[in-house]
């Protein structure tokens, strides 16, 4: 009885074992088919990407950018993307370094200052991370980096510019409201504005930056009306820096827009400045294009098939809109 007893134990015991071991292959099966159905479903492999952009809060243009950025590189579209805000070069160059070192595949990066980004650029070839500008250009060698897809700032000034030749003022006094100093944005709309004055003889009464700042325009041109100066022209390298330069004539009851006191010029084509335009309140607004994702995915795209761009710098098509010519059309489908 006892080896019998012995020997229904241990059959139990191998049983118990068998079933034990069949569990674990099955629980390691499971485990494999789930990885390879969601590396099925996902179709691809996941991107690293990192993504330097200036605030969101800059302006309605920047808002715009964001949106189309984070729409575009999701988990969902194969991206696995880390996004980093500032206005600030310094801070921007110290986040591109510890993105590079983290191991992104792709460094993505909109610069808020367009020198002292030789270094990391270099860091990035060393470390194999492709890198694609968007937005901006920079100070840099082209081989230093993959492609660009930008807005051509100094065209952008000089559509302006040269409209405002066109309206043959009398005289031109103006005051220029900057954006923040040594963004491509500020390098180009001012270079142009500058160039027609000293060419034309326009007299600029003021030159100062506002850093993109609704605020602060409000406070240069009210700083004008305090001094007493004279002024016809209101030359402001955004909207939201034209929006608060109208402020302060509207609060000094000066008038403004088309066959008013002051031609008034903004840059970036938000909806309501559009209006402003097609309510004959505003004069000129250029255009500043800020859906770039699609053209960021599509460079990636190539650049992961091994396949050769077909441009190394891709300009993002852009118009001015003038108040005597604006329609509703023209508000609805170019209004950001």
């Amino acid at each position: 009885m006892r080896k019998f007893g012995k020997r229904i134990i241990a059959a139990a015991l191998a049983g118990a074992m068998a079933i034990s071991m069949m569990a674990c292959g099955s629980s390691s099966s499971s485990s494999s088919s789930s990885a390879a159905d969601s590396s099925s479903s996902s179709g691809s492999k996941t991107i690293k990407v990192g993504i330097i952009n200036n605030d969101p809060s800059e302006s309605g243009y920047r808002t715009a950018n964001v949106n189309d950025l984070k729409a575009k590189f999701t988990k969902e579209n194969g991206y696995d993307a880390t996004f980093y805000y500032s206005l600030k070069n310094e801070d921007q160059i110290t986040q591109a370094e510890k993105m590079i070192t983290d191991g992104v595949q792709y460094l993505l990066l909109s610069a808020a200052g367009t020198s002292g980004w030789d270094g990391v650029l270099k860091q990035a070839q060393k470390a194999g991370t492709k890198v694609i500008l968007f937005d901006r250009t920079i100070d840099a060698s082209e081989d230093l980096y993959e492609a660009s897809v930008v807005s051509d700032m100094a065209k952008e000034g000089e559509m302006a510019a040269s409209w405002l030749k066109n309206q043959n003022l009398g005289e031109y006094n103006i005051i220029h409201i900057q954006g923040v100093m040594g963004s491509a944005a500020q390098v180009g709309r001012s270079g142009a504005v500058d160039q027609y004055a000293k060419d034309n003889g326009w007299n600029i009464v003021i030159q100062q930056t506002a850093n993109w700042d609704e605020a602060t325009a409000t406070q240069i041109v009210q700083s004008v009306i305090d001094s007493k100066k004279s002024f016809n022209v209101i030359y402001a390298e955004n909207d939201g820096m034209a929006k608060g330069a109208v402020a302060a004539l509207d609060k000094a009851n000066i008038s403004h827009g088309v066959d008013k006191d002051v031609v008034v010029i903004g840059f970036d084509c938000n909806k309501w400045a559009l209006e402003e335009l097609l309510n004959k309140n505003w004069n000129y607004d250029g255009q500043c294009n800020p859906f770039q994702a699609d053209a960021l995915d599509e460079i990636i795209k190539k650049l992961e098939k091994g396949e050769k761009l077909d441009q190394k710098i891709v300009i993002m098509e852009e118009k001015g809109f003038d108040a005597a010519t604006i329609t509703q059309e023209d508000v609805d489908k170019y209004g950001i």
